[in-house]
């Protein structure tokens, strides 16, 4: 899962403690698998306040990043 999300295989071979690339590689083949037939596409929200940011996080919305002091929200779709 933490390479579906990261797409960094380093760091999910340090976060899994392999020492080999290999092993980690057998992870990464099973999420891939799990995976495949999901999409990068993503429903978009902004929130401007600590509420608004509340309602979305508990609507299955992860925070992205603030821009101009709005925040930015995502899930997939």
């Amino acid at each position: 899962m933490e390479y579906h999300k990261t797409k960094d295989i380093i760091h999910v071979k340090e976060l899994l403690g392999h020492r080999n690339i290999e092993s980690t590689m057998v992870y990464i083949t099973i999420e891939k698998s799990l995976f495949q037939y999901k999409n990068d596409e993503f429903y978009f929200k902004t929130a401007s306040s600590i509420d608004e940011a509340g309602k979305l996080i508990e609507a299955g919305f992860e925070y992205v990043t603030t821009f101009n002091g709005v925040m930015m929200f995502r899930k997939r779709k």
